[in-house]
């Protein structure tokens, strides 16, 4: 509970030391990183609908809804770093919300990844009946799997939240952070828990997928090496995600060290957290896929000559 005061803390006067030119500065520069991310992501997303060869592919279509569940974040996060500036406090109700959404859409990540790197495995390992295990009727299937899986994780929270604050809580305003409103030592526990069994799961599917793959790939088969480096680039995605689980920890220890540069500090912390992530996941991997990035820099050049 202390670590969880401490980050609170020095999260809410990251937004309120600054001076009025800093503040614009920093906000001007997180909404366009935004932007952009979201421009280049929603002209992914405008090349797979407008081509059936990539409606048709489980890979294409696991990759796709890692990029919408990326631009749901990223806008979700974005916002809440503006409304830390602007409105200082929201009403507890409206901020329940906008954290249920960055919470659910944040743990798809690295489940989607999870079975991003089984699609490789299945790909390489067992290639004559790829056609066979996934399909795009299962594809969605496990699409669902991850978004009911997240629910599960997530939901509690709002059970925990109404039988342990009164009503009064509920109409109260506050500075939207996830521990500011599920406070409850319970949430902070579950929350911990399932981080931790998230974690586990896709290191452990991605730790195994790799070294079979690793084996198939000594055999000199081309794509067998690709996908190794694919799920390597994955691993490097988990990493950036597990940033923001350690990230209150790491704002107490850097605060405690330089006190004096806490906004700076939080700033950093919040581009690496939320920004690069959703930078590096479409670079890694739909500009990396020779079909895919055909597509696309033709419908980016088009959108830019319009």
């Amino acid at each position: 509970m202390n670590s969880t005061a401490g980050a609170r803390n020095t999260t809410e006067a990251a937004a309120g030391l600054d001076a009025l030119i800093t503040a614009v500065g920093k906000n001007v520069t997180v909404v366009v990183l935004g932007i952009t991310i979201n421009y280049i992501n929603a002209t992914m997303l405008h090349t797979f609908v407008k081509h059936q060869v990539f409606k048709a592919n489980p890979r294409y279509i696991l990759f796709i809804h890692l990029v919408f569940n990326d631009m749901i974040q990223l806008t979700i996060t974005i916002s809440l770093f503006i409304f830390s500036y602007t409105f200082r406090t929201i009403y507890v109700s409206i901020c329940c919300l906008l954290i249920l959404s960055a919470v659910l859409t944040a743990q798809n990540t690295p489940l989607n990844l999870a079975f991003m790197a089984a699609e490789c495995y299945i790909a390489v390992c067992f290639p004559l009946r790829y056609n066979y295990i996934c399909t795009v009727k299962r594809t969605y299937i496990v699409i669902g799997l991850i978004w009911a899986t997240s629910s599960l994780s997530v939901l509690p929270d709002v059970f925990i939240l109404l039988a342990t604050e009164p009503l009064e809580f509920l109409n109260s305003r506050v500075y939207c952070l996830r521990d500011t409103v599920f406070r409850s030592s319970y949430s902070l526990k579950k929350r911990d828990a399932s981080h931790i069994l998230f974690l586990v799961l896709v290191w452990l599917t991605l730790f195994y997928t790799y070294f079979r793959i690793l084996f198939v790939a000594k055999a000199a088969n081309a794509d067998a090496k690709k996908a190794r480096n694919t799920i390597i680039l994955h691993g490097f995605q988990v990493l950036l995600c597990m940033m923001v689980y350690v990230q209150p920890m790491l704002l107490q220890g850097l605060t405690y060290l330089l006190p004096a540069a806490v906004t700076s500090i939080y700033f950093v912390m919040f581009i690496i957290n939320q920004i690069l992530p959703r930078f590096v996941n479409p670079a890694i991997y739909g500009l990396r896929d020779k079909t895919f990035r055909k597509f696309f820099k033709k419908y980016l050049c088009v959108l830019n000559n319009h």
